[in-house]
């Protein structure tokens, strides 16, 4: 079976990174290698099933540019949960940015939120 494991997420400081996606959103660090060239291979996933994150730090004026707008303004990640309203109260005490109140479509409740750099998410609990 084939699947998507990681996905890059351009960032301005690993440890900065890090700690909003394990304290804010509560996923948790997979791992944190030391690379010869000073860099750092930092993995962070929610947990469960899915795709991870990579966690890169931006090199350059071209990557620095790109830090919480990747996708243009769109929104880019959707992250799934089994509880919307548990996790929706345990992310707005944590301080993350919604854009937007929950709404509840016909394919489930969402909320648009913005990560420490902007880069736009969906909460999303699937219908049914």
């Amino acid at each position: 079976m084939r699947h998507v494991a990681l996905v890059t997420l351009v960032v301005d400081d690993y440890d900065e990174a890090i700690g909003f996606y394990t304290e804010a959103l509560g996923f948790r660090l997979a791992e944190d290698t030391a690379r010869p060239d000073g860099s750092r291979w930092v993995v962070v996933a929610p947990g469960g099933q899915g795709t991870a994150l990579l966690l890169a730090r931006a090199k350059g004026d071209e990557q620095r540019a790109r830090v919480g707008d990747q996708t243009g303004g769109r929104v880019g990640f959707f992250l799934h949960t089994d509880d919307f309203a548990r996790d929706h109260a345990r992310m707005l005490a944590a301080g993350v940015t919604f854009l937007e109140e929950p709404r509840h479509e016909p394919y489930g409740s969402v909320a648009v939120f913005q990560d420490l750099y902007g880069n736009r998410w969906d909460l999303l609990q699937p219908a049914g």
